[in-house]
């Protein structure tokens, strides 16, 4: 009886007359010390029966299968199939005719070894890409007469000449074994319209020593660029440039460059804005002369960090036409455009506080240093017999105003005057309305005031506003 099975044995083509693929080994239950289980084996069938009946022999005692049949014959590539079925017959007896017999069948799987180099179909490919895309363009066909399944069939590709840019690449199809040549580096017409690529072509495996590559495990790709519209390029990209703001309107803030790739074409360039968030911008056509159609604003919300983007178009004149966007920053120097504000414009006090501070106030500046602080804080001119309150400076930006007394119930407009640092400077002015009211119990009771107290100063200037008119 054969226990062991399945048997299964490899044996590498090619392989020298003689070379042991496997054993086979059966058991008898009889004693070992008889005849009764003295065991011969014999090959019964051999299938398939191609090149040869007999390719394998097994030794009647040991049980060892080897070859018999030339390295020639032991070709994978040229054998009807690579798998071969043997019915081994064990018999007692010592093999004689009164023996009992048992039979097991041993499958002998010839391996492949790499002695076919890859052999490209055709000794030259041809391409063709337009110039700017990339990708996939031709894929490599190749011949391989080993095992599809083994580093003795699969391919590996290499651009051994006219790729000094590594614009392309070769990588294997794994399941084709096809050679996929693709451009990485988009390519450029108007510097070479055509290229020249020689592959080769290798085994994962190296060959068997007595196998080399030949002329047909390289081939030529040859490449053809077709000629795509490209759009103008500016020059440089992004535009910079730097203005004071409030510059007159119709100045010119740049004359932009773009040029169109398509030398060979002679097109035309014509210019246009493109995005101007806040419409201050405009360009000539033709020159691509950049001007004002309005005042420049640092402190737009359209500026950010002090730059201003617009974005313009240069349009060539091909059939379509092509585009190319140019981005410009103008960066706006400050000028001192903004009067100082002041906050709060109004305060509250009790009428008979004791603390007769009554208010700090704060002065702010959108322009920039030094067109900000330090502030000049002033009091206009107050009129009568005796002064009712004063401003005492804490620093760049504060103030106090203080009352000199405590003043009746009423409603106040004090007249201040708040100044920037500029040159020249800004000065703004301004009230701050002064609600004196009644205190009890906590309690602040600003309703029904008597009459609005307006200084002097301020009535004088109401009259004199009037005669102005």
């Amino acid at each position: 009886m054969f226990k062991e099975g399945p048997y299964v044995g490899h044996v590498m083509e090619g392989s020298p007359t003689g070379t042991t693929v496997m054993r086979m080994t059966a058991f008898d239950a009889d004693d070992a010390s008889t005849d009764n289980a003295l065991l011969r084996y014999n090959i019964l069938k051999q299938t398939p029966t191609k090149p040869s009946p007999n390719m394998f022999y097994i030794d009647p005692e040991k049980g060892d299968i080897v070859t018999v049949v030339s390295p020639v014959l032991l070709d994978r590539e040229t054998m009807e199939s690579p798998k071969y079925e043997l019915v081994i017959e064990a018999k007692d007896m010592g093999g004689l005719d009164v023996g009992l017999t048992g039979t097991a069948t041993a499958t002998i799987l010839i391996d492949d070894k790499n002695d076919h180099p890859p052999e490209f179909t055709k000794k030259e490919f041809q391409a063709t890409v337009k110039e700017g895309v990339t990708g996939v363009i031709v894929n490599l066909t190749v011949g391989d007469r080993d095992d599809p399944v083994t580093g003795a069939w699969r391919a590996v590709y290499t651009i051994i000449n006219g790729n000094p840019g590594q614009s392309f690449e070769i990588h294997t199809n794994p399941q084709t074994n096809e050679g996929m040549l693709s451009v990485v580096k988009p390519l450029d017409y108007e510097i070479s319209a055509f290229h020249t690529l020689l592959i080769k072509v290798e085994n994962e495996d190296p060959l068997i020593p007595d196998i080399a590559y030949g002329p047909s495990s390289t081939a030529t790709v040859q490449i053809t660029v077709e000629d795509v519209n490209e759009g103008p390029v500016f020059h440089p990209n992004p535009m910079m440039v730097t203005k004071q703001e409030n510059i007159p309107v119709g100045s010119v803030v740049l004359t932009v460059n773009a040029t169109d790739p398509d030398t060979l074409q002679h097109q035309t360039i014509r210019y246009s804005v493109y995005k101007d968030p806040a419409g201050w911008l405009e360009i000539n056509p033709t020159n691509g002369t950049i001007g004002t159609t309005a005042v420049l604003d640092r402190e737009s919300p359209y500026v950010q960090d002090n730059v201003y983007t617009a974005l313009f178009l240069a349009i060539d004149s091909g059939n379509p036409p092509a585009t190319g966007t140019g981005t410009l920053h103008i960066t706006l120097e400050d000028v001192n455009d903004n009067v100082p504000s002041l906050y709060p414009t109004l305060a509250k006090v009790c009428d008979d506080a004791k603390d007769l501070r009554v208010v700090v106030l704060g002065a702010s500046d959108k322009d920039l240093h030094p067109n900000t602080d330090p502030f000049k804080f002033e009091l206009s001119k107050q009129s009568g017999p005796e002064k009712l309150w004063r401003i005492n400076k804490l620093n760049n930006t504060h103030a106090q105003v203080i009352l000199l007394q405590n003043l009746k119930k009423a409603n106040y407009n004090i007249p201040i005057s708040v100044t920037d640092s500029g040159k020249p400077p800004l000065t703004n002015n301004t009230e701050l309305k002064l609600q004196v009211c009644t205190c009890k119990k906590s309690k602040m009771d600003c309703s029904a005031t008597d009459a609005l107290h307006i200084s002097l100063t301020l009535i004088l200037l109401s009259l004199l506003s009037l005669l102005c008119l």
